[in-house]
Parts: C-alpha cells; sequence; structure tokens
C-alpha cells in the first residue's frame, strides 16, 4: 500500500514505518509543521519517500493516517478526494475529561484508533468505533550499565509544560539521585527549580546517542502525570532499565511487578531511586524483568501485525 502520513511524533513513526507499505510524508520548503518531510534524527528506511503537497493529488494513496485535527482538510485541499481514513490519536484528551469529545467523532468513515486503552476509555468519540494497536519498539537492545549513579529523566519541554510532565516534582527527585533531564529544551531547567547544576544536568541528544546515555545511568524517572504513554518509558524498560515511575495513564498496565515500582506515593518512589542507586544488583535484576515485560507487550512484530490488520481492513 501507499500510505500518507504527517511526520508528527518521530519516535512512534519510526515504528510504524518499519512495516512492508511504502509511507509517504508531505514536505514544505520550510519544512514546518505540516512539512517535515523525513525524519533527520531517527533511522527512517528508504519506503518513506517527501512528496510536496502539489503533487498530491495526482499520487496514489491507499490510505491515510490522520493524526491532528487540521489533517482532514489538508486531505481535501491537497488530493482532492478522501482515500480510506485512520485517525491516530496519540494523547490521552486535555479538558473536560472525562467527557472531552474526540475531534474524529462523527467523520464519516473514519477508523478511530488510540495507542492505549486508557486514551479509548477517557476520550468520547460517540458513535464512532474506536479500537486500540497499542505502541511498537523498534528494540535498540540490552544495553544497561547502570555505570553511572544518577537517574534518567526524559521529558521535552519541561519549563512550558509544567505539572503535566511532573516538572514540579523534580526537585524531590533530585535529592533522591542526581538527575540527567534528556529532551528538547531542557537548558536552564536546574536553574528554573533552583537546584545545584550537577543535581539536574540537562542534555538533547538525538535518539541513537539518546539511548546509549540512558542505559549508563543506574535507574530511569518517569515523574509524568497526564500524558499518554511514554515512549520513552518504554524505551528505557527495552534497554534493560530499572524504572520509577507515577501510577498514572497506563502506566500500571504497562510496567508490572518485577520490572520497577510504579506509586502515586512520592516517598516510594524517592525511597525507591536511593534504593536502586545503593545495590546496583538489585537494579540489574529489576531491569532484566522491565526489558522482558516491554519486549513481551510492545514487541515491533506485534504492532506491525496489528496494524497489517487494521490497514487491510480499512481498504478492502
Amino acid at each position: 500500500m501507499r500510505i500518507l502520513l504527517w511526520h508528527v511524533h518521530g519516535s512512534w513513526t519510526t515504528a510504524f514505518v518499519q512495516g512492508p507499505h511504502t509511507y509517504l510524508v508531505p514536505v514544505t520548503p520550510d519544512r514546518g509543521p505540516d512539512g517535515l518531510g523525513r525524519a533527520r534524527t531517527f533511522d527512517w528506511p528508504d519506503s518513506v519517500v517527501e512528496v510536496p503537497p502539489e503533487r498530491l493529488r495526482d499520487a496514489d494513496v491507499d490510505a491515510v493516517v490522520l493524526q491532528r485535527p487540521h489533517e482532514l482538510a489538508l486531505v481535501d485541499q491537497w488530493l482532492g478526494r478522501r482515500p480510506p481514513l485512520v485517525y491516530l490519536e496519540h494523547n490521552a484528551p486535555h479538558g473536560d475529561v472525562p467527557d472531552t469529545r474526540h475531534p474524529a467523532a462523527g467523520i464519516p468513515g473514519v477508523a478511530l484508533v488510540h495507542v492505549t486503552h486508557f486514551n479509548r476509555l477517557m476520550w468520547d468519540a460517540g458513535a464512532t468505533p474506536a479500537t486500540v494497536i497499542e505502541h511498537g519498539i523498534v528494540d535498540p537492545g540490552h544495553r544497561w550499565t547502570g555505570e553511572l549513579d544518577r537517574a534518567a529523566v526524559v521529558v521535552n519541554e519541561p519549563v512550558r509544560r509544567g505539572r503535566t510532565i511532573g516538572t514540579d516534582l523534580l526537585p524531590a527527585f533530585a535529592d533522591a539521585a542526581p538527575l540527567d533531564v534528556f529532551g528538547m529544551r531542557t537548558e536552564g531547567l536546574a536553574g528554573h527549580l533552583g537546584l545545584p547544576p550537577d543535581r539536574c544536568r540537562s542534555h538533547e541528544l538525538v535518539q541513537a546517542d539518546l539511548h546509549a546515555a540512558m542505559a549508563r545511568r543506574r535507574v530511569y524517572v518517569h515523574p509524568v502525570r497526564w500524558t499518554s504513554l511514554g515512549l520513552s518509558l518504554l524505551e528505557a524498560m527495552h534497554l534493560g532499565m530499572p524504572v520509577v515511575a507515577l501510577a498514572t495513564t497506563e502506566v500500571a498496565a504497562a510496567v508490572p511487578d518485577g520490572a520497577g515500582v510504579v506509586s502515586n506515593r512520592i516517598d516510594v518512589l524517592t525511597d525507591a531511586v536511593r534504593d536502586f542507586l545503593a545495590d546496583p544488583l538489585h537494579a540489574r535484576l529489576i531491569g532484566e524483568g522491565a526489558r522482558a515485560a516491554a519486549l513481551a507487550r510492545y514487541g515491533l512484530s506485534r504492532f506491525l501485525d496489528d496494524w497489517e490488520r487494521l490497514l487491510k481492513e480499512v481498504t478492502r
């Protein structure tokens, strides 16, 4: 098939484009939000093809994967027709939860796909049929060494996003372990939080370097209050890292017993961080459990099989 989708979520798309199809991604001269084209920091196969909007009207497109509300108008404008539509929802709803109406509700013939069961439960899709295809991860391999007695955190724009991703909780975790915070626009975070620079270091790395850097840290901390299930958490588990996470959204299902510590009590979580720092052997054993759990539930082959079945169904 030839599948049109926008480059919106680089990590998710990296898994999706490992399938057997041709993936058309719009590209504009300014490479703005509606025309980013191919990823520059992720490893995408040659089956991902950049297409300028003016060429889409004459392009063969078997299905479109929408990810943002305004993309349907772009389909109408750029293609002049509507191939079979899938609306992929990456996020948990914001606003009047649990009564937030999903933007795909009422679009004729659309197949609505959520990435977690929690998200499906919380969005109001009305009579629009919805399904769940859980995340899949391109396995980075078991790379944990834990040689640095520090904790890794991966969040983007922590100052702007604040409580949503648990930025305000970082000082408590920094008291338990020195933090390395990886992600976009993390510079100046220590000063923003009033922390000494060594207790909260900021890093912005491409994915390949990110995985290697994460794996050198003793433990992964996931302080997120309210987003969808973070792919960085699943990647940390694949790396063989023990994880410490808030028991919010889908996390409790993703991190079973023996894979880490999940709680909404900050004292329980910070104690767990201290325990992992003090006992590298314990950290290794729990990290092995985390990797086994992630491979079993979020393996790439299951993810691609689920998408293959859905795409065949919507294009039948």
